[in-house]
């Protein structure tokens, strides 16, 4: 009878005893379960207790996610956040993947494009928070908004501008009229102060007195101050005061303008005879005040504003995974296509976006579960006083468990995250394993 085999320890598929390969992974094991299962569980359990963690509060937490208005808000933001921002992300992502592929400097394109992704979510909101600012002269969007604004429609040099004591005008609605009707022959005195002489327009010159005409109406619109006390004659015109260069003065007769002069640099105007017997009038897009831009952080463009900041940053890394399909994706399909009359159009829509659509679904979903926990970008950038407008579930996790003392809204919060993740991850787990058994 032949001896019997000695027992052979058991091994993995990669040779190693597995009671060795156990003692390896333990240390990964206790790791996992102190920093992953056990904060899990425990925010799963602290979730259905109260204020005070010692009552039970059965699903009162999970009530107040959708009865609270702070939570409805953050949720109605995240649904955005999840609808937009990996969808124009990846979209960018595809564009610049392609088009860098024709390019020869496309490798330094993706550079910068994906260089963004160096630095962190603290980083990049206090960069964007500079980049908001309402001031032109601070922030970079309103500083381009306003420009380009200022291209088609210039601002008025004058929006501080009125009348001063004693004043042959008077207000109305914004505008400022002469109190009395002006005549041929007459010469009219539009004095005004307000605007500083620093920020007078640069083609200002000394104000002139308009000289007299027999057959026309003349006068002068200035800047009727002059730097030093009790220097300077009250609605006259002196040797240092400035013209009011490019005013507006319109003739107005029964309601009507009859007439329209512009002021010289010295700030003389005329006008013919058809001004007889008119008020002039000084309008109010003189004193327009100047563009200011766009309130970006303010609460109806504080959400779409943090989003493109979020992009500006992913977009680098949708286009890094996309250029790594694109490359992998046969080239003779592309060339069979231009072979069969296709343009670039065509061969883009019906060949190379449906052979990337496992890579575009896979970067898609990593960036939806990636929006879902954004945190840090909301928190920098919106202002205290929009930060309400802006919240999301993740920033309203935080207020309830650190501002507003509510641990167990807080856990319910979390806890429905990581419900909303769940299925989004697994989705994007099984795609991966698909691909991988290709």
């Amino acid at each position: 009878m032949p001896a019997p085999a000695p027992p052979t320890s058991r091994r993995s598929v990669t040779g190693t005893r597995r009671t060795v390969a156990a003692l390896f992974l333990l240390p990964a094991l206790v790791l996992l379960g102190a920093l992953v299962v056990y904060p899990i569980g425990y925010s799963v359990v602290r979730s259905f207790y109260d204020q005070s963690g010692d009552g039970f509060a059965g699903f009162d937490n999970y009530r107040a996610l959708f009865t609270d208005d702070g939570i409805r808000t953050a949720l109605r933001n995240n649904v955005v956040w999840v609808v937009f921002a990996p969808t124009v992300a990846t979209a960018l992502g595809l564009v610049f993947a392609v088009l860098t592929e024709r390019v020869r400097w496309g490798t330094a394109f993706k550079l910068v494009v994906f260089m963004p992704m160096a630095i962190s979510m603290l980083a990049a909101g206090i960069i964007f928070r500079l980049v908001y600012d309402q001031d032109p002269d601070k922030g970079v969007a309103n500083a381009v908004w306003v420009g380009v604004h200022d291209t088609f429609a210039q601002s008025s040099a004058f929006p501080k501008a009125h009348p001063g004591r004693e004043s042959p005008l008077e207000p109305a609605g914004g505008a400022f009229v002469t109190r009395a009707t002006v005549g041929v022959g007459d010469t009219v005195a539009l004095p005004l102060v307000g605007v500083a002489p620093d920020v007078m327009p640069d083609d200002a010159r000394p104000a002139a007195a308009a000289k007299p005409q027999g057959d026309r109406i003349t006068g002068t619109a200035w800047q009727d101050f002059t730097r030093g006390k009790g220097v300077g004659a009250l609605n006259a015109v002196d040797a240092s005061e400035l013209g009011y260069a490019g005013m507006t003065i319109e003739a107005v007769k029964d309601g009507e303008v009859v007439e329209t002069a512009t002021a010289a640099p010295d700030g003389t105007f005329s006008l013919s005879a058809a001004a007889d017997g008119a008020h002039l009038r000084l309008p109010a897009s003189n004193f327009r005040e100047p563009y200011n831009g766009l309130d970006w952080l303010g609460p109806s463009l504080v959400t779409p504003a943090i989003i493109g900041s979020y992009i500006w940053m992913w977009a680098g890394f949708a286009m890094v995974l996309i250029a790594a399909g694109l490359a992998g994706m046969p080239r003779e399909l592309l060339e069979a296509a231009r072979v069969d009359g296709a343009n670039e159009w065509q061969v883009f829509r019906r060949v190379t976006v449906p052979l990337l659509a496992p890579v575009l679904a896979v970067v898609t979903v990593t960036l939806m579960i990636n929006v879902l926990k954004v945190f840090d970008l909301v928190f920098i950038i919106a202002p205290g006083s929009t930060q309400d407008d802006a919240n999301v579930l993740a920033l309203e996790l935080y207020r309830k468990g650190f501002s507003e003392d509510q641990p167990g809204v807080a856990s319910a919060i979390a806890v429905f995250l990581l419900l909303l993740v769940i299925p989004v991850m697994w989705f994007n787990i099984r795609r991966l394993r698909r691909e991988v058994r290709r």
